[in-house]
Order: structure tokens, then C-alpha cells, then sequence
């Protein structure tokens, strides 16, 4: 692919976690180094005991706890969030191992610019419990794909995946293991590609270096 132009306008990224945020940790860290032309403005979560929340803020990024439970529904809540993040005018909100189903009240008014990572390789397996699902269809191959994210649960256009082989011995915890080994990889290198305006989504889909991704993603030649 040709090399990127360098954007001298770093970009803004929200990353909403409720865990241990170890996906944040790795993006932002690619931030400080200046391998994403972009910023860590803010970490939210959903979870006063999300581990994330200090290590964002030991990186000196602005944190925020917004608790679902203080919200009669699901909309009321995404409502809430979308006023936090928009606080912040992000280019790109970026689920980090937010385990909240997005309603389209924050969806739609973040239209383009919100991006997932899942533990499967799309269409397969959305939802949980992925990498069991994976050992229970017998399958050969597992892996992890990132995608825009837009109403349809894990249902957005696919970006990048990686794939794992599944050995006999394999258990649901060394599937983990080696699907996050490729999270770290492929996540900020799909989050460099946005923030150097070589990927957008548009109505027919993701498209990078001005060509339509196929239904796996960016696939090399």
C-alpha cells in the first residue's frame, strides 16, 4: 500500500472499556510513542472497578466513571455517554472491551467514526464466549477481526483480521491468550490507517487507500 501522508492535526480518540483496558493501554501507548497521529483524550467506563481507568489516568489521560445502573434504560444511558464523549470532540471512540450493547441513540450520533474489536473472525461467532463456540464447532481456525461499528451487533464493516490456528490440545484460555497477541497488532495499526485519513466508512462500506474492503477486510495481495 502506499505510504501515508503525516496529518499535522493529531486526532482525538475516546476509548470506552469496562475491564482491565489492556487493549487502551496498548493504543495509547502507540499514541505517546507517535505511531497514531492522534491522542488518548479521555477513557470512560461503565464500571467503577474498571482496572483501566487508573492506568489511563497513570498515562495522564482524562478519566470519567459513568455508571449504567444509575439509568432507567439503555437509551437514557447511551444519551448520557454521548453527552460525555461529545465533551470531548472526539474524531474516533474506540470499544476497548466495552461489554454494553450500543443502542442508536449513540450510534447514530457518532455515525462513522466508532470502531470495535471482536474476538472472532466476522460473521462468525458475535456475541460471547467466542473462543469456547469456536472449540465447540470443531473449527480448524479462530482469530480476530476490527470493524466499524453501527446498529447490527458486531455487524458493522470488517477493517482487518488476523488468524489463529486451533490446535487439538487447545483450550478457550489459550485461544485468548493468542487472539490478544493479535488484538495488540492489529488494532492500533487499523486505528494509524484512520487518524491518517486513509480509512473511512462510507454507505457502500469501509473503504482505505480510496478502494471498497471485500467482507473479510484488507486483504494483501
Amino acid at each position: 500500500m502506499p505510504a501515508a501522508i503525516a496529518n499535522p492535526m493529531k486526532k482525538r480518540i475516546v476509548v470506552l472499556i469496562s475491564g482491565t483496558g489492556s487493549n487502551m493501554l496498548n493504543i495509547a501507548e502507540h499514541c505517546q510513542d507517535n505511531k497514531i497521529n492522534a491522542d488518548v483524550v479521555a477513557v470512560i467506563a461503565n464500571r467503577a472497578d474498571a482496572a483501566g481507568l487508573a492506568k489511563a489516568a497513570d498515562l495522564g489521560i482524562a478519566t470519567e466513571f459513568v455508571p449504567h445502573t444509575s439509568f432507567a434504560d439503555r437509551e437514557d444511558y447511551d444519551q448520557a455517554l454521548v453527552e460525555r464523549v461529545q465533551s470531548y470532540q472526539p474524531d474516533l471512540i474506540i470499544l476497548a472491551g466495552f461489554m454494553r450493547v450500543l443502542t442508536p441513540v449513540f450510534v447514530s450520533a457518532f455515525a462513522d467514526r466508532i470502531m470495535n474489536i471482536h474476538p472472532s473472525l466476522l460473521p462468525k461467532y458475535k456475541g460471547m464466549h467466542t473462543h469456547q463456540r469456536a472449540l465447540d464447532a470443531g473449527d480448524t481456525e479462530h482469530g480476530v477481526s476490527v470493524h466499524f461499528v453501527t446498529e447490527e451487533l458486531d455487524g458493522g464493516p470488517v477493517i482487518l483480521q488476523s488468524r489463529i490456528p486451533i490446535f487439538p490440545e487447545d483450550t478457550a484460555e489459550d485461544l485468548q491468550e493468542r487472539v490478544h497477541e493479535q488484538e495488540y497488532r492489529i488494532y492500533p495499526l487499523v486505528i494509524r490507517w484512520f487518524c491518517a485519513d486513509r480509512l473511512k466508512l462510507t454507505e457502500e462500506g469501509a473503504v482505505l487507500d480510496g478502494a471498497l474492503l471485500g467482507a473479510e477486510g484488507y486483504a494483501p495481495e
